[in-house]
């Protein structure tokens, strides 16, 4: 930019400053930006050299862009100069405004820092302006909205050498490179920030495509999951509510995904299973229950509800995995079943008859005196079997009619008074051991098998049949006097001396009957040994040829 003539300045030069500020601020990128603050160095202000020196993170400066000289380009850009030697540089010289002028008389001293510089040697000046070769002139460039070095923060150094016309810049020449250096600074900072907003923009953009494709992801998981899968709201009116369900949920239940909707899981779920239901989905975690198909059946499921929480709101929804359990529930029940029924004739077992005799039965309190002197001899009230105080007087209390327990009692005496009791069959075979002995187990088997379904068949529905063991039979019938009893004894008795096939062969046993009447206080074992007793005592007042009807 010419200077002789200052303060006039020809317009071309003023036009030529202001597209390189202009270029500036349209460049693509930062190092587009970087190199057009050098090449307008150059081209508008009129210097043979311009270099850029930007701030890195660390700190020190770094050679951004260089023009005007391509061997120097080459042999600086890229090198660092520490802080503190750039610091030096800008605290020394003449301060023109903002710029800093170290003039060759007192730039001898900088030749041995790390800032990376080219320059030349050259004869004196020959006048006082005029420029020479080891001249150094600066121009800080500072963020935008502040000026003064000492206020703002430095972004970068711009420095230029060799003015085309030879002299040192005159005022407009510094105030020209000053506000080039000012305007720098904002190309720079807003070349910086649409690189940050661009590198933010598809920082983004990958995190939508992740998320995108994490979402399809779970579409697709949720869509083709071998077992069922629901997405219910959680909280408010419609808690509970499904949403959306997958195929295999869709296939266990009959239902069409247009109908799921319509529902909740508390209204699929089992009336008995509410309870468990309503426990999960306010807790989260794992439960067995059964769920409704559309043909009125119910189906055991493993449900599972994990809780969908929103940072903001809150829990919103509740994932819920539904696995098929139907076959394994139903190998459980074999299980359960096999455990409590004797394997040959599919009765309930010895063990599940004193189970279900001893859930009829209590054991009644001790009296109040026993409790007081329990409580004297201890000290303190009387303890269970688990540490636990013992209320005796409390508990005979509810036995006698404060609970829900309903005392079992049985007829007394000889005659039929019209006590309606538990009464309590037992069962023994006469002449099985010779068919046993002469026709083989199998045959035997044979006999038995029938024999417990004959007694089935004799009794009502309600009443225990049970096979105690062996070839005894036990009878529980409730609700029975004990004319009741005589006569359900000799009937089932009549049922079973009629001719069973058993291995091609008609065979006949016999039955002795012995009944016992269970009332509360006594236990399982006692009600079926006073039972077993009165058998016994049966049998032998009965001729032996009468014990069997052939």
């Amino acid at each position: 930019m010419e200077t002789e003539s200052e303060p006039y300045v020809r317009l071309a030069s003023l036009r030529q400053l202001h597209q390189v500020m202009a270029d500036m601020n349209t460049a693509r990128s930062l190092a587009d930006t970087l190199q057009t603050v050098a090449d307008g160095a150059v081209n508008a202000l009129g210097y043979e050299m311009a270099c850029v020196n930007l701030v890195r993170p660390d700190g020190d400066l770094v050679v951004a862009a260089f023009s005007g000289n391509s061997a120097a380009e080459a042999l600086i850009t890229g090198r660092v100069g520490s802080r503190e030697s750039w610091e030096r540089r800008l605290n020394m010289g003449e301060a023109w405004g903002d710029l800093r002028f170290i003039p060759h008389t007192e730039g001898w001293v900088l030749d041995e820092d790390d800032v990376p510089q080219w320059y030349t040697d050259g004869p004196a000046p020959r006048f006082e302006d005029e420029w020479h070769p080891s001249d150094r002139l600066f121009a800080p460039m500072y963020t935008p909205g502040v000026q003064g070095g000492s206020s703002g923060e430095l972004l970068g150094v711009i420095s230029v050498d060799r003015p085309r016309n030879g002299r040192h810049p005159g005022a407009w020449g510094r105030e020209a490179l000053q506000m080039y250096a000012f305007q720098a600074a904002i190309a720079i900072s807003n070349a910086r920030l649409r690189a940050n907003m661009q590198r933010a923009l598809v920082r983004l953009e990958r995190e939508q495509q992740a998320l995108r494709a994490s979402e399809e992801s779970f579409r697709q998981a949720f869509e083709y999951a071998p077992s069922g899968m629901a997405i219910a709201e959680m909280g408010g009116d419609q808690h509970g509510r499904i949403l959306r369900t997958n195929d295999a949920l869709c296939r266990l239940l009959g239902r069409p995904a247009s109908a799921m909707r319509r529902y909740s899981f508390s209204d699929l779920v089992h009336p008995e299973d509410v309870g468990t239901l309503l426990r999960t989905s306010a807790e989260g975690g794992r439960a067995e229950l059964r769920l409704g198909r559309r043909d009125g059946s119910y189906v055991w499921v493993s449900l599972r509800n994990s809780v969908v929480a929103d940072a903001a709101d809150g829990p919103r929804f509740l994932l819920t995995h539904v696995e098929d359990i139907e076959e394994r529930k139903r190998r459980e029940l074999q299980l359960a079943h096999r455990a409590s029924h004797d394997s040959l004739t599919g009765l309930p077992n010895s063990a599940e008859l004193r189970s279900r005799l001893s859930s009829r039965l209590c054991q009644r309190a001790a009296h109040a005196g026993e409790t007081e002197s329990l409580d004297a001899a201890y000290g303190h009230p009387a303890f269970d079997v688990n540490g636990h105080g013992f209320d005796f007087a409390a508990v005979a209390q509810s036995y006698d009619g404060y609970d829900h327990h309903v005392h079992t009692i049985a007829p007394e005496g000889e005659l039929d008074d019209g006590t309606k009791g538990l009464a309590v069959l037992f069962c023994d075979l006469d002449g099985f051991k010779s068919i046993n002995d002469r026709f083989g187990h199998n045959a035997g088997d044979a006999v038995l098998i029938e024999v417990a379904r004959r007694l089935t068949r004799g009794v009502r529905d309600g009443d225990t049949v049970a096979r105690l063991g062996g070839d005894e039979f036990v009878i529980l019938a409730d609700g029975l006097g004990k004319a009741d009893a005589q006569d359900l004894a000799v009937r089932l008795r009549n049922e079973i001396i009629q001719p069973i096939r058993a291995e091609g062969r008609a065979v006949r046993v016999g039955a002795s009957f012995g009944i016992g009447w269970a009332h509360c206080g006594m236990t399982a074992d006692e009600v079926l040994k006073s039972a077993d007793e009165r058998m016994y005592v049966e049998k032998r007042s009965r001729p032996k040829q009468h014990r069997r009807a052939g």
